[in-house]
């Protein structure tokens, strides 16, 4: 049976692992150079400082995937609105693993207070990722025509975004 639960440090070779795979052979992440054990787990402490969630999907020891959010931008106008980021092992893919991840990490976003969360998606051809956010009931917001190079090729930025909760509806509480 496959769990979603919150990151632990002992996760982050095997999120490294799994991002690392990405880099190298997809398009989904424009970074060109995998980031380290260390890298990765600095990253993953900056997320969880903010109070976002940052989750894995595991069956028994084995993580499978991994989901969080963080800010969309640094400045305080967007402290309500965060990016999410999902990435599977290539042998977890098909399994209804990123749906599962996406749907438990928008329901965690909610709680720590994120009103929108907003997809932006590398390769406009990433159909499996544009279909998961699509399934979760995101909306297509444009595309950024030929912004990122990788693999010898221009790529696109699929931009899509969901209202969390309340939404725009009512002024945030202090």
């Amino acid at each position: 049976m496959t769990l979603i639960r919150p990151s632990q440090v002992e996760d982050i070779p095997a999120i490294t692992a799994i991002y690392g795979h990405h880099v190298h052979h997809g398009t989904g992440t424009f970074e060109i150079e995998p980031p380290s054990i260390t890298d990765m787990a600095q990253r993953r402490a900056e997320v969880l400082a903010k109070g976002l969630p940052y989750l894995v999907a595991a069956r028994g020891e084995q993580v499978l995937g991994f989901a969080y959010c963080n800010w969309f931008k640094p400045r305080p106008a967007y402290r309500f609105s965060a990016e999410d980021s999902i990435y599977l092992a290539e042998d977890a893919l098909g399994q209804g693993l990123g749906r599962a991840l996406l749907a438990e990490l928008m329901i965690q976003a909610e709680r720590a207070g994120v009103r929108k969360l907003i997809a932006v998606i590398g390769d406009s051809a990433n159909h499996g990722s544009v279909g998961v956010h699509r399934a979760a009931g995101f909306s297509m917001v444009g595309v950024l025509k030929s912004c990122g190079w990788k693999f010898d090729q221009w790529l696109d930025v699929v931009m899509m975004d969901k209202a969390l909760g309340l939404g725009a509806s009512r002024a945030p509480q202090p």
